[in-house]
C-alpha cells in the first residue's frame, strides 16, 4: 500500500504494509526505536507516540489508518537540546532506567496540546496507561506541575 503521511515534521510517502502495527512499522522500516516495543497489547504505554496531537500506543494503531496523518515520535522531539519536559524529568528525579520514558513524554505531551496548564488529576490521568516499575508517579506528577508553560514550545 502507498502511503502518504507526515512523520516527525517530514513529509513522506511510503510503500507499507497496511496490517503492520505502526510501531513495528516505526521501529523496524523507519528505524526509530525510541518508541520502546513492551507488552504488545496497549497495556504498558511505552510505545505511545502522537498521531494528529493526540496520544496513542502504536502497538495499537495498523500502518493504513495513519494515511494523511500527522505522527510525532521521540525522535520528533529530541533533538540536540533537550526539551524543557524532558529536563524537568531528569532534574525532577522522575527518570530511572529510561524504558518508559519515551511514551510518558509522549503522553504529557499529547496532554499539554489540550490543555497547556493541567492539574495533577489530569497530569495523572494523562499518564494512567503508561507503566513505570522505578519511579512511580510522584516524582513524574511533580515534575509536569512545575514546568512553566513558556517553557513547553507546542507547535
Amino acid at each position: 500500500m502507498r502511503l502518504e503521511f507526515k512523520l516527525n515534521g517530514r513529509d513522506l510517502t511510503v510503500e507499507a504494509e497496511p496490517a503492520k502495527s505502526l510501531l513495528d512499522f516505526l521501529r523496524d522500516d523507519m528505524k526509530l526505536t525510541g518508541t520502546k516495543k513492551g507488552c504488545e497489547i496497549g497495556e504498558c504505554g511505552a510505545c505511545t507516540v502522537l498521531i494528529n496531537k493526540k496520544a496513542v500506543n502504536s502497538c495499537m494503531v495498523m500502518v493504513g489508518q495513519i494515511e494523511g496523518c500527522e505522527v510525532l515520535t521521540i525522535e520528533g522531539i529530541s533533538g540536540e537540546v533537550l526539551i524543557p519536559l524532558q529536563g524537568k524529568l531528569l532534574n525532577g528525579g522522575a527518570v530511572q532506567c529510561g524504558f518508559c520514558t519515551p511514551g510518558m513524554i509522549m503522553a504529557i505531551l499529547g496532554l499539554l496540546y489540550e490543555n497547556p496548564a493541567p492539574d495533577a488529576e489530569e497530569i495523572r490521568r494523562a499518564i494512567d496507561g503508561n507503566l513505570c516499575r522505578c519511579t512511580g508517579y510522584n516524582q513524574i506528577i511533580k515534575s509536569v506541575e512545575e514546568l512553566r508553560l513558556s517553557e513547553v514550545v507546542l507547535k
